[in-house]
């Protein structure tokens, strides 16, 4: 069974970014490529060689450093197919259910559009880790850009469905904002206000609040819970689809 080793680092303003290794075989990939310094200074530090990278999606601050790193490395670059003419460098198109291999770990892809129209996620079910790039946040989801409500509701039910041990990794430290706006929508969830309370003890000390996992989002993540009474109350939505309160939802968190 393989054992990633994963090593976390902020990268740009709020990005994080990852190296993913295994360590039986030496092959390292970086989870998108938000800032290349910043991924040339976390393999100095770790001493890996960057052998791939995986993108999640097209925009600049997932896919921005792939040409610059791919000329200096000699990396493979693996990204979605549905966004293939917009991924830099790309050798590999993958989409729902294909396998991408780092050394001996084995990553499942989980096609998740919404946020971008080829969006995809990169699920290590032996290590129990998945690295979902702006579709799922700690707290929140990403912004409907090119997709629609009821295709990003698809996507978070996929990852709900994933085990509830599984850590996710995203890719932006949104969550003390997200926390606020969460309270605004659910405001008698016991874990959220107690999560809301943890996080802002975190931020003040200068703590990550990434990653986080997929039993504390269906816990507290209201972009998860449309199915809670409270949050469907507080929006005024009592009856409605499930699809049609997370649009609500995801509505009003546009303009908070």
């Amino acid at each position: 069974m393989a054992k990633l080793q994963i090593y976390q680092f902020p990268a740009l303003k709020d990005n994080y970014g990852y190296l993913v290794h295994d360590s039986a075989t030496g092959a390292t990939a970086a989870i998108d490529t938000p800032e290349v310094a910043a991924i040339l200074n976390a393999l100095d530090t770790t001493g890996w060689r960057l052998t791939h990278i995986l993108n999640t999606h097209h925009h600049f601050d997932h896919a921005g450093g792939n040409a610059e790193l791919k000329a200096k490395t000699g990396c493979t670059i693996i990204g979605p197919k549905g966004e293939k003419d917009l991924i830099p460098g790309i050798d590999r198109a993958v989409g729902e259910g294909d396998i991408v291999e780092v050394g001996s770990a084995r990553a499942r892809v989980i096609e998740v559009p919404g946020h971008t129209r080829g969006h995809v996620a990169y699920h290590f079910a032996d290590d129990h880790v998945v690295f979902v790039g702006d579709t799922l946040f700690a707290l929140g989801c990403g912004r409907l850009f090119e997709g629609t409500a009821a295709q990003m509701w698809t996507s978070l039910g996929k990852l709900m469905a994933l085990p509830d041990d599984t850590t996710v990794y995203c890719a932006h430290e949104y969550t003390q904002s997200n926390a606020r706006f969460a309270l605004t929508v659910e405001p008698h969830n016991a874990a959220l206000v107690a999560r809301a309370s943890e996080i802002d003890e975190k931020r003040a000390r200068g703590e990550w609040t990434v990653p986080t996992t997929i039993a504390l989002e269906k816990a507290t993540n209201p972009f998860l819970r449309a199915a809670s009474a409270d949050l469907r109350a507080t929006i005024g939505l009592t009856n409605a689809a499930d699809v049609d309160v997370f649009a609500e939802t995801r509505a009003r968190k546009d303009k908070f």
